[in-house]
């Protein structure tokens, strides 16, 4: 047994957790005769400045010419990790691209029990009161390349042929969310109204459904991390069911997708039946 339990533990630090994945998905929310177009989905890198397989990987995904790059957060979990996830980006950041922050982009990470998520998660867990990471360095060297901080805030991109209508918010997992700053109704004449968020809690999903918002991007889940093949994610860490943990699903009259991220915490480094992944999402027109 012990042997078996090693050999497990191996293939999760050392294995899986750098088999990474391109996952795919066609979305019909366009309208009849608009031409599709593709959005990368990135999160949860939680990159520290020598994880070169990961590194490398993200920086083939330059070849897939997406039409729009969104990144929902928790790139950094080091204080020398921007100039590695900007080196990381390179080959994408000439594509529009958007971005909201995750809890681990403000605060490092810190030894822990990770067996305390059974039964609570991490929501304002955090005793910082200021932030110990570069947040301002990595967003500005986003916003340099023309990426949008869509940290509660709206905006309006042309992606393809498509006006896109986007509402994002800060990170609901530390309480610096703010819906209040982009509530209202979607604009009726964008072609894709878009909202993008950190993590997938169900009161601000509902929000940005009932505002009109025709899909809703999120990560910080991890698709469970550690999961029981057949079974699936043990828990969320946040308010979403354990069947919506990642991948595309409804949500009300929206569609909802949740990236299962690219990395770990440095002091978790294991994935067990949860690749890491990033996504490539094909927007097509109703059927």
């Amino acid at each position: 047994m012990l042997g078996l339990g090693l050999a497990g533990l191996g293939y999760a630090t050392v294995v899986e957790r750098n088999w990474f994945r391109l996952r795919r998905f066609d979305v019909p929310v366009l309208e009849h005769g608009q031409r599709p177009v593709r959005i990368l989905h990135l999160t949860d890198l939680h990159l520290t400045p020598r994880r070169t397989m990961l590194i490398n990987w993200v920086r083939s995904l330059g070849a897939l010419e997406p039409d729009l790059v969104v990144n929902t957060g928790d790139s950094i979990a080091h204080p020398e990790a921007v100039p590695s996830l900007l080196h990381a980006l390179e080959p994408l950041l000439s594509r529009p691209g958007l971005f909201v922050y995750g809890s681990n982009d403000l605060y490092a990470p810190k030894p822990k029990n990770p067996a305390r998520y059974l039964w609570r998660t991490s929501k304002n867990e955090r005793r910082q009161h200021v932030p110990s990471l570069p947040w301002e360095e990595l967003g500005a060297g986003m916003a340099a390349e023309g990426w949008l901080d869509m940290n509660n805030t709206t905006a309006r991109i042309k992606v393809g042929d498509l006006d896109v209508a986007v509402a994002g918010i800060h990170d609901s997992h530390i309480s610096r969310d703010r819906y209040d700053l982009v509530a209202g109704p979607a604009p009726a004449d964008a072609d894709l109204r878009l909202g993008v968020m950190h993590s997938p809690e169900p009161r601000n999903m509902s929000l940005f459904a009932a505002d009109g918002y025709q899909l809703l991007l999120a990560g910080h889940t991890h698709g469970g991390q550690l999961c029981i093949p057949f079974y699936g994610a043990l828990v969320t860490n946040c308010g979403i069911d354990r069947g919506r943990v990642k991948g595309l699903s409804r949500h009300e009259s929206a569609w909802l997708h949740v990236s299962a991220g690219l990395g770990t915490s440095p002091y978790a480094p294991a994935r067990f039946a949860c690749f890491p992944e990033a996504t490539l999402l094909t927007l097509v027109p109703r059927r």
